[in-house]
């Protein structure tokens, strides 16, 4: 059945000239049926230099808006709509508007793990890749940044700037609550030779545990680059089966199996076959904000240079 699915997925990408956007934390066979495997930083600029009339969008919700913002003329599918992002729920526009008034001249940098909406209030948006680099280089040294207080922790500590997390309370509940150093020091246990790598997500107690912390991509890049007997993925568990996929010949494990994003895993062979049959659901997001929105991330992806 999964083949056949597999099959039929690569027939409809010939036939409609489509292109499949996955990300690190897809199903197996989703990211066996991509195009692109990535990390959010990697699918962004993929979306821009996309050569297709179709872009299915395997990932949430907020991937599916950015691919749509960087193209706006062309069908960006998301095959299910309601693989939505609880961080990105933290951060609304009520939220945001009151920290602006607050802290007028401060620069509101927004993590793409949020919604348009508020992508089209901020100045800068970036990854967890390149929200590092992109602070470091604004004059500021006072910055609202959202939703994820513990990036906010990871670029706060390696900057010198002040971060004001908007709102003080947004996390991952798959980084805050099954990365967490509970479930880091039980890994450990089980495992004391490994390298331990921890998504900038995690609480800061576990990215003080880590031998390295870093987004999806500079994880995976760490695992070639580095000598261990094994290493531990301390991020959504699909990673570890991308990093599997790329160095077959390294043990990794994720730190527990229960270590699941459900609303990645919404997304399936079916759905995406579904979507390319029927080039649905669209993705589609209100004139009235989508350019603000894309100015906002094209900014954070030139500084991200």
């Amino acid at each position: 059945m999964i083949k056949e699915l597999m099959k039929r997925v690569e027939e409809l990408k010939r036939r409609r000239r489509a292109f499949v956007l996955a990300h690190n934390y897809q199903l197996p066979e989703v990211q066996a049926v991509a195009d692109f495997v990535g990390d959010s930083l990697e699918m962004a600029f993929k979306a821009r230099e996309v050569d297709a009339d179709v872009i299915v969008v395997a990932g949430v919700r907020f991937m599916a808006e950015t691919a749509k913002l960087l193209n706006p003329d062309r069908v960006v599918l998301h095959p299910e709509p309601r693989a939505g992002c609880p961080l990105a729920s933290h951060m609304t526009p009520d939220i945001i508007k009151k920290f602006r008034e607050n802290y007028p001249s401060a620069p509101l940098v927004t993590y793409v793990n949020s919604s348009v909406e508020a992508k089209a209030l901020s100045d800068y948006v970036v990854t967890s890749a390149s929200a590092l680099k992109v602070i470091s280089r604004l004059e500021d040294d006072l910055v609202l940044f959202g939703p994820d207080k513990n990036l906010a922790y990871f670029v706060e500590t390696r900057t010198g700037k002040s971060l004001i997390t908007v709102p003080p309370w947004g996390h991952c509940p798959v980084h805050e609550f099954l990365v967490s150093p509970y479930y880091l020091m039980k890994a450990k246990e089980r495992m004391p030779q490994c390298m331990l790598l921890v998504h900038p997500e995690a609480p800061p107690e576990s990215q003080r545990m880590a031998d390295f912390v870093g987004s999806t991509s500079q994880m995976l890049r760490a695992v070639g680059e580095r000598e261990a007997p094994c290493y531990i993925l301390g991020t959504e568990e699909g990673l570890a089966h991308r990093a599997r996929t790329l160095y077959p010949g390294k043990e990794i494990h994720a730190p527990d199996q229960r270590a699941v994003c459900i609303d990645m895993k919404k997304i399936t062979l079916s759905n995406i076959a579904r979507a390319l049959e029927t080039l649905k659901p669209k993705v589609e997001v209100d004139p009235a904000i989508s350019k603000a929105a894309r100015e906002a991330v094209e900014r954070g992806l030139e500084l991200a240079k």
